[in-house]
């Protein structure tokens, strides 16, 4: 092989770099579940993966004193490839609907009911019931994949409060967060989070919460 083809492979190697998954938690028995009751979603969503190239995310020049100058992944590029290869296998948005009050009684009591079981109850309580709601992305067949490029905070809200509203409303059996190992955080910009970090604050939390099958994905270039 000549140096010129011999540099063409090597550009084209780089160019088709692909993601890859390193690291697996399952929480609640969530992978178990994806891989008995839902085994297309779960070969979907590592199709998925495979297919976001790496290298054509790699679009952001740093400004930020320890690595100005370097090109880094772009997490807003990185966001657009996942939602682009989703969207074409079909997961959708959505959102649960529903109505809150000051009164901690009416809260619990309504939990579990519809939108419009909450508003009535609320109503007939002389309380003022004020209407809230939670978007997933990516849903689709009663399981929810959130891909998390964003801030430290967005992630627990995903699992704490997102996934767990959609549980609770029994519109998915599992929720899925997809997160950039550190080695792949650390050739971002600041404030991204990463799998190890996330996966202690879940473990942390003991093994019913947040009280939801979950699934948390690493992933690297």
């Amino acid at each position: 092989m000549n140096r010129i083809n011999y540099l063409r492979k090597t550009r084209n190697i780089k160019k088709n770099k692909s993601m890859k998954i390193t690291e697996i938690y399952s929480h609640l028995n969530g992978l178990e579940f994806l891989i008995v009751h839902k085994e297309t979603l779960w070969k979907e969503i590592q199709s998925v993966i495979k297919d976001v190239n790496a290298n054509r995310c790699r679009t952001k020049v740093s400004k930020e004193k320890t690595m100005k100058g370097k090109l880094l992944y772009s997490p807003v590029d990185m966001n657009a490839a996942f939602k682009k290869l989703l969207r074409e296998k079909s997961w959708d948005e959505s959102r649960v609907s529903y109505w809150v009050t000051r009164s901690e009684k009416l809260i619990r009591k309504t939990l579990t009911m519809s939108a419009e079981e909450q508003k009535r109850e609320i109503e007939s309580a002389g309380e003022i019931p004020i209407f809230s709601y939670n978007q997933t992305d990516f849903v689709k067949d009663r399981v929810a994949v959130e891909v998390q490029f964003g801030k430290y905070s967005f992630v627990a809200y995903d699992l704490f409060v997102k996934h767990l509203a959609f549980y609770v409303g029994d519109r998915i059996d599992v929720g899925v967060e997809i997160l950039p190992m550190k080695s792949l955080q650390s050739q971002m910009s600041s404030g991204v989070p990463y799998f190890e970090g996330e996966f202690y604050n879940v473990v942390r939390q003991g093994r019913g919460v947040p009280a939801v099958p979950l699934v948390l994905i690493g992933i690297e270039s």
